[in-house]
């Protein structure tokens, strides 16, 4: 008979992923809640307009991508080779593309 050897499920998913801590899924988490709730309020209320407005749900969105990616997608524990951030890169160069290139179709497709 074949012997099997004893396995916790920690084990069945490989000894190379590292896997956060409560401690980094909250810390995660709350900064997420903070991230969205400040531009939220702001926009809301009416604290902020025009590009001022724009800036800061920009760059609370930028926050708000590195926040996922560090602490709920582990992106700083990676070892190498990273080819996991050579598809984020990858992913976000298509992406930023196609939105460029549709916002270039909409500006300057004038019909005569």
């Amino acid at each position: 008979m074949a012997q099997h050897s004893a396995q916790s499920p920690q084990d069945s998913h490989g000894s190379h992923e590292a896997h956060g801590s409560l401690k980094s899924y909250v810390i995660g988490f709350v900064m997420s809640l903070i991230l969205t709730a400040i531009p939220l309020i702001v926009v809301l209320n009416d604290m902020l307009e025009g590009k001022a407005a724009t800036i800061l749900l920009l760059g609370s969105a930028v926050l708000q991508f590195v926040v996922q990616l560090v602490y709920f997608m582990h992106l700083k524990e990676e070892g190498k080779p990273r080819y996991n951030l050579m598809v984020l890169i990858l992913g976000l160069f298509i992406v930023l593309t196609i939105v460029a290139g549709s916002i270039w179709i909409m500006t300057y497709n004038k019909v005569a």
